[in-house]
């Protein structure tokens, strides 16, 4: 992934020097975000880069003491250490968060009409839906391959391509999102004025494309539903129910036909769709989840150990699962690789100075989206500041208790979708641009 993304980054540069693209609005206008992620990005790099000793000490005393430590039982002298704990594991992090940071800049300077917005959610849609059919075809028909693998975890349930259905469900919760926006973005704004037009927008629902992405929707839940994902399902919904109440408040005006979608997308996926395909199993499991029966609970108490320890500058990027293992309770019998709380393992990697710029920017996007909804009129940048909202509220929400943000799949969709609220805000037609620019001329032709 990293690789693509660095090819197709390079390639648009040799296409800017040469003069055969440029800069668009969406990229200038997002300047508050682009510069909160380069914070964040400097932040990662400077944890892996060596620093005076005392320099370290002032900044994480326990850093200074392992290192120390170390440095003691190998003769070796302690003159210049990183902040992070494994510089190797922080740099290789730094290429990853370095490839989502491409990924949010190619969403802003290559998603620079309408067309293309409409075909960046098109295609997300079609992978939500065959990772849907993919997921469930897999689980009913009893072969659980998981792509080129036989399944060895999760099976009975639907995991797409993916090895967790946690991580199935969240990356279907952004697709969803995608797929209701652009569903949205195809109502009609105004009501009928004569019975002959209602009945040919009814024919039209029924027979053209919308009824295709409805369908393709109801797939997408058959599937979730059927990973048994609690928070998954949880998370879906919650978004949801959030976005349409908000989408009423915020939306000027909003159609009668926007409260009807909203409703019959609740009514028929929850109690239709989910009593067909085990939205009562999802139901049983959130019911007889218990402290108990989970050991997340005690890995958060160790967790949040581990943050007092290095509240300010964290452990490092990508050394939770070796900095844990000092922290792990005798009462964890499994060995766990991420803290299944994004929260708790982002503050502990990146402390409390990494950890804001990353709030900041998730902050930033969401309120360009919410900003979208209210003040832009045409209706597929409505759908999308939509989509851009309900999936971050989904993956935000889901972030609680699992880890969909240390998946590059998810993390590289969440970071379009946080791309996808300052677009939505900031795109406009080129019509209207060349149009304002022929009229700024004619005027300054006439004071002349």
């Amino acid at each position: 992934m990293e690789a693509w993304v660095f090819i197709i980054s390079i390639l648009w540069l040799i296409l800017f020097f040469k003069g055969h693209v440029r800069i668009p609005n969406t990229f200038r206008s997002a300047m508050i975000p682009l510069q909160l992620f380069v914070l964040f990005l400097g932040w990662v790099l400077f944890q892996s880069i060596p620093l005076p000793a005392n320099f370290v000490a002032f900044l994480s005393p326990v850093t200074y003491e392992v290192y120390t430590t170390t440095y003691q039982t190998i003769g070796a002298p302690l003159d210049f250490i990183p902040l992070s704990l494994s510089r190797y594991n922080t740099y290789a992090e730094f290429l990853e968060t370095f490839s989502y940071f491409l990924i949010f800049c190619l969403m802003l300077v290559l998603v620079n009409s309408f067309q293309r917005l409409r075909l960046f959610a098109g295609i997300i849609v079609l992978s939500g839906i065959f990772q849907a059919v993919y997921g469930s075809l897999m689980t009913l028909s009893g072969l659980e391959y998981s792509f080129f693998f036989e399944k060895e975890f999760f099976r009975g349930k639907a995991t797409g391509t993916f090895i967790s259905r946690n991580h199935f469900s969240g990356y279907l919760e952004m697709c969803l999102a995608v797929g209701i926006g652009l569903l949205i973005s195809g109502l009609y704004t105004t009501h009928s004025i004569t019975w002959r037009e209602f009945f040919q927008r009814l024919i039209s629902s029924i027979l053209g494309s919308k009824i295709r992405l409805r369908i393709g929707l109801a797939l997408m839940v058959i599937a979730l539903v059927m990973s048994h994902s609690r928070m998954g399902n949880t998370a879906f919904f919650t978004s949801l129910t959030v976005m349409g109440l908000l989408y009423l408040l915020i939306v000027k005006n909003p159609p009668r036909s926007v409260v009807i979608l909203f409703v019959s997308l609740i009514v028929i996926d929850v109690f239709i769709v989910g009593a067909w395909f085990g939205i009562d199993e999802v139901v049983q499991r959130l019911e007889n989840t218990s402290t108990n029966s989970e050991s997340r609970d005690e890995v958060v108490r160790d967790t949040l150990t581990m943050i007092r320890d290095y509240p300010l500058v964290g452990t490092g990027g990508g050394t939770y699962e070796i900095s844990f293992l000092r922290y792990k309770g005798s009462d964890i019998s499994i060995y766990y690789h991420h803290a299944h709380n994004d929260y708790l393992e982002f503050l502990a990697e990146y402390g409390v100075i990494g950890m804001s710029f990353l709030v900041l920017l998730v902050t930033s996007c969401l309120v360009a989206a919410l900003l979208a909804m209210r003040q832009r009129n045409h209706a597929l940048l409505k759908g999308m500041a939509f989509a851009s909202s309900m999936g971050i509220i989904a993956i935000l929400i889901h972030s609680t208790v699992d880890f969909n943000l240390q998946i590059p799949a998810n993390a590289a969709l969440f970071v379009a979708l946080l791309a996808l609220g300052p677009i939505s805000l900031h795109l406009k037609k080129k019509g209207v641009a060349m149009s304002q620019g022929h009229s700024c001329i004619a005027h300054c032709k006439k004071a002349s």
